[in-house]
């Protein structure tokens, strides 16, 4: 599989981890977008929100509570954060490996919602 994630989480391309367990890896973004910017994947590939599902649903439902706890640790979350799930093409997904945008550290512009 041809997968960056994939990549990052066997430890073939290095990250700077935030957050790891056996589920899942938090971890720096290289292209950050504020200035806190980190992203929250499942270790096991599930290409993206269509991929979830009855037999991964519970590795699926930590990633709130892994997204909250990385917000405390990296001290953003009292005043604010912003989560993002891009699915798909359209949806603006770049990499085809379930991934959740944790991005704080600064106001934020309004997003589209």
């Amino acid at each position: 599989m041809d997968c960056i994630f994939c990549k990052i989480i066997a430890g073939e391309i290095p990250s700077k981890k935030v957050y790891e367990d056996e589920d899942c890896l938090a971890f720096y973004d290289v292209a950050p977008q504020a200035p806190v910017h980190v992203l929250v994947v499942p270790k096991e590939h599930i290409e993206n929100m269509n991929g979830v599902n009855a037999d991964n649903f519970r590795v699926f439902a930590k990633m709130p509570l892994i997204l909250r706890a990385v917000a405390y640790e990296l001290g953003i979350a009292e005043k604010g954060y912003r989560i993002i799930n891009n699915c798909g093409a359209d949806g603006g997904q770049t990499v085809n490996h379930l991934h959740f945008h944790l991005l704080g550290g600064t106001a934020l512009p309004p997003g589209l919602v």
